[in-house]
């Protein structure tokens, strides 16, 4: 198999985490993709998502599966021992209902700031933003509002589960996860008051799968590219 990402983003870190998980690490060929130079926009990359974003499984017949809930199910039944999205009905149910909020209310919601109300990943990218509008740096800031609201429903949540969807580590989790990597790497704090979600990210960095997987945003190559 071949994942086609760029390590530091929130993203493929998360998909990532679910090899490490699996232990199917060994199994893949990772490709990396110029996210700075805008290479996921172009017709080759396309041509296997297009959607333009990553990351992107290619399977060794050559089906290409997008999008990391999509991803993380196959691979997470590859072994016929899910324990990352759910085994019944209702565990599957709660952890796609996490992770679809996970997705929505924080991590998008981080990304949307990130590229919207700052320079985001710079100029090779500006083409294949939504067209300028009035409002966009106010729209921006809406989208960090909607992201600190998510990490203290997450807080909240986590007041009374060990983990996001439950009792066990979930996709759930490493979504969030992967939602507080960007929003440092963004500028948008954890809320002082959100005791529960800092203790439970310090809890889940300590975890063999994520620990030494998912640091500091960005490689150092694409940190100077970016003038940071």
């Amino acid at each position: 198999m071949k994942i086609f990402d760029r390590p530091g983003f929130p993203n493929p870190a998360r998909i990532r985490i679910v090899l490490a998980e699996k232990g199917l690490e060994a199994q893949v060929e990772f490709v990396s993709v110029d996210l700075i130079a805008a290479e996921h926009k172009h017709s080759a990359f396309l041509e296997k998502n297009p959607s333009g974003v990553l990351p992107v499984l290619q399977l060794d017949d050559g089906t290409h599966i997008a999008e990391c809930t999509a991803i993380t199910e196959y691979l997470d039944n590859l072994d016929g021992n899910p324990t990352l999205t759910g085994k019944g009905p209702k565990e599957r149910a709660v952890i796609h209902m996490m992770q679809k909020r996970a997705e929505t209310g924080l991590l998008d919601a981080v990304g949307d700031y990130f590229h919207y109300a700052t320079p985001g990943l710079g100029p090779d990218l500006q083409a294949f933003k939504s067209p300028e509008w009035g409002g966009r740096q106010e729209w921006g800031n809406r989208q960090r509002d909607r992201a600190l609201g998510g990490m203290k429903y997450f807080d909240a949540v986590l007041q009374n589960h060990p983990f996001v969807a439950g009792d066990a580590f979930s996709m759930a989790d490493i979504t969030v996860f992967a939602g507080l990597m960007f929003a440092d790497a963004a500028g948008i704090a954890v809320p002082e008051d959100c005791s529960a979600l800092k203790a439970w990210r310090g809890k889940v960095t300590e975890l063999p799968s994520v620990k030494n997987r998912s640091g500091q945003m960005f490689a150092a190559d694409d940190l100077r590219r970016l003038g940071f």
